[in-house]
């Protein structure tokens, strides 16, 4: 409780709310300039040299706790070697994992050999350098492990959603790549976009993974698919979703008795994540809501007190742009939201940001008229973070008047941080793409909804 907390840290927060920035029923005057987004060029990020070189690099977390890391790698020409070696940064020894390989075709593409291999028994907040290929293909990285999972752990997130491949999405990148603080990065869906090209060019899918490796091969990304994942194109006879998605990118959803890797969970830190699917079945009796009904209950806020909820399609959005298309799955599962003091709730898919003030629908039914959302301590901040910079462009079009339950929206590119202190504080940051720099355009201080649970105030 807040009584255990030592003076200093407190008066130390406090100073700190006072100077940040925040912002409280704004509708953002910056305009940013209304240029296209255009794709980078297939040839702007080659492959590595050397034969079968390993490339499209990532990582994410293996496992339910963080003492796992399941390493992603694609070799072009041929599937072995299949190995992926690791050590400690400070150790001489050295360990071996073989990965499965996967490959798939999609309309006229056929993939390189993709490859997943999960390391386990790893230390926890250790550094690990690993190593894939051999001769002069040979490429190596690090990692560092997540510290033990704990209430009062530090820990710092970025977020990032909608990236595609365009400039913009470039400018994006950098700038967080540039933050040094992110240990770990929430993506909020829409990776590659390459369902913007005709017959869904899955070239564009490689060069993806080569165009964000820098970060990806470094530092745990948690995956949430998007509608851009489903490439579900029937007229060229491509009638399994998320195929490209999931051949490509594992994560550990079996850890938490998912039956499906597009919705899971995981600890990390003193964060509890729970990734859901917004273009899988979540109506009553299906596996998603299923699992989610049981999931939420077992959540230990004294071991993890932030509850965070990932998915794609924003349920509180005052945009235009896929307005209420999350609708359906609010109604399905605010409640339980609200009921289970779930802190945060990020979304992407509206091309722009926007922040929320903790408000509820959950009074409403189809016959008391009770339809307007309302102030809920009880509720989640819900953060759109759809503004990573992808070829479709910015969302623009905000609905007037701006509605109660927004605190702040601007049409921008740009990314996040979310800054965990201790059990009952984090600080969440808004970094704006503005010409050669990312600017803090907003903050703001969040009180844990189980171990602090008072209204938030700029």
């Amino acid at each position: 409780m807040v009584g255990t907390m030592d003076l200093l840290t407190l008066l130390f927060l406090l100073l700190l709310n006072i100077v940040g920035i925040c912002n409280g029923g704004v509708t953002s005057r910056y305009v940013r300039k209304a240029e296209p987004s255009v794709d980078m060029p297939l040839d702007a990020f080659p492959p590595p040299p050397g034969f079968n070189a390993p490339e499209q690099v990532h990582i994410t977390q293996g496992d339910h706790d963080g003492r796992s890391v399941i390493v992603s790698w694609v070799t072009p020409d041929e599937k072995y070697p299949n190995v992926v070696t690791h050590w400690e940064a400070n150790s001489k020894r050295k360990h071996k994992t073989h990965s499965i390989i996967k490959t798939y075709r999609y309309f006229n593409y056929s993939s390189g050999y993709i490859h997943h291999a999960t390391i386990k028994r790893l230390k926890y907040d250790t550094k690990y350098f690993y190593q894939l290929g051999s001769g002069n293909a040979t490429r190596r990285f690090h990692f560092t492990t997540p510290p033990k999972v704990g209430p009062d752990v530090p820990y710092t997130f970025g977020i990032i959603g909608d990236l595609g491949q365009t400039y913009d999405s470039n400018q994006t990148f950098e700038h967080y790549v540039s933050n040094p603080e992110g240990q770990a990065v929430l993506f909020v869906g829409d990776l590659s976009c390459a369902d913007d090209h005709p017959q869904h060019d899955n070239r564009r899918w490689d060069s993806w993974g080569r165009f964000v490796e820098k970060s990806t091969a470094y530092q745990a990304w948690i995956w949430v698919p998007g509608n851009h994942e489903l490439d579900y194109a029937p007229e060229i006879g491509e009638n399994v979703p998320f195929k490209p998605y999931t051949h490509r990118y594992h994560v550990p959803y079996r850890a938490s008795q998912s039956t499906c890797p597009l919705w899971y969970s995981i600890k990390r830190a003193s964060a509890y994540i729970i990734v859901l699917s917004s273009y899988s079945a979540y109506g009553k009796y299906t596996p998603q809501y299923a699992w989610l009904e049981k999931e939420l209950p077992k959540v230990n806020r004294a071991e993890t007190p932030w509850l965070i909820v990932l998915l794609h399609s924003p349920w509180y959005n005052s945009n235009s742009y896929h307005y209420m298309e999350g609708e359906s799955m609010r109604v399905a599962f605010e409640s339980w939201f609200v009921q289970h003091k779930v802190d945060l709730v990020v979304a992407g898919h509206v091309h722009s940001y926007e922040r929320t003030n903790r408000f509820s629908d959950v009074q409403y039914n189809i016959t008391n008229r009770l339809s307007t959302p309302v102030k809920d301590p009880s509720a989640p901040v819900y953060l759109t973070i759809g503004d990573g910079g992808n070829i479709e462009g910015l969302a623009d079009r905000f609905t007037e008047p701006q509605p109660s339950y927004s605190a702040y929206r601007e049409a921008s590119f740009g990314h996040a941080m979310l800054d965990i202190k201790n059990r009952t504080h984090a600080h969440f940051t808004w970094h704006r793409n503005h010409d050669n720099e990312a600017v803090v355009a907003d903050s703001q201080w969040l009180f844990n909804r189980y171990w602090y649970p008072e209204e938030e105030h700029c």
